[in-house]
């Protein structure tokens, strides 16, 4: 499965997987060690196909619930395009969806939702735009990054030069073909919390890609170390301070979970 991971959200059990640690963005926080610049190497569709298909009928059928996860938390709660890496930048990815989805519903789980996790920066091809429909189609979501509004804050949270307008765009087309919703880690930088500034920038964003549009927006924190050389500009934000921006959000009429 290479740079594209199947994540389950069972106690964070992973279907095993071969990666290349590349990635397009170098965003500050990724927990990722060993993170290099580069796209998904070729997929082994048919390894992927058995793998999926194992672990889902050992998840429904076998013993992993009864034996690694607490009895409260025996669901499956997605399938998650994810990994050390952009997932959509697999060139058959499409192709990928489309076997995820039919494995999901042979398995009896038509019911499990199947979510994108992504940066948003290959929703222009057409292949990636076939995903996405039928992910829709599936009743999948996606997940869009979006952790900054100007052109200088992206490239020192993710790594890599946009315009955030052009962001915007692809945001608004990523909704337009399936729902998403933005995804947005915020944290200290260097002891400073983000500036009123920061944040207006950032809402122009999302206003530009149409509120409306959106499912909402995913608020979290640093939930995992950072692997990167910026990790030491890193800290966490509090709970009250990451609802604080969160208000400012549903004060637009945006809905917005917070995970601190």
């Amino acid at each position: 499965m290479d740079a594209i991971l199947i994540y389950l959200a069972v106690a964070e059990a992973f279907i095993a997987a071969r990666f290349n640690n590349a990635c397009n963005w170098h965003c500050a926080y990724c927990q990722v060690p060993g993170l290099v610049r580069g796209a998904a190497p070729e997929i082994d569709e048919a390894l992927l196909a058995r793998e999926l298909t194992g672990f889902l009928n050992e998840l429904v059928h076998g013993q992993f619930m009864a034996e690694h996860v607490p009895e409260d938390a025996r669901v499956i709660r997605d399938i998650a395009f994810s990994g050390n890496g952009e997932p959509t930048s697999c060139a058959t990815f499409s192709n990928i969806v489309r076997q995820v989805v039919r494995i999901r519903n042979e398995a009896g789980l038509a019911h499990v939702p199947i979510r994108l996790i992504t940066n948003g920066s290959q929703v222009g091809k057409p292949d990636v735009q076939a995903g996405l429909h039928l992910l829709a189609e599936a009743g999948g979501e996606v997940w869009f990054k979006l952790d900054a509004g100007t052109q200088a804050d992206i490239a020192r949270i993710n790594g890599v030069s946009i315009r955030p307008e052009s962001h915007a765009r692809r945001l608004a087309l990523c909704a337009s073909l399936c729902p998403t919703w933005a995804q947005t880690c915020m944290f200290r930088w260097d002891g400073k919390v983000p500036s009123e500034e920061f944040v207006d920038s950032y809402m122009e964003v999302l206003e530009q890609a149409g509120l409306a549009s959106l499912k909402g927006v995913l608020l979290y924190g640093l939930a995992r170390q950072s692997f990167q050389p910026e990790a030491i500009h890193l800290q966490q934000l509090s709970a009250d301070e990451l609802e604080s921006i969160a208000g400012r959000l549903r004060q637009k009429g945006l809905a917005v979970t917070v995970s601190p």
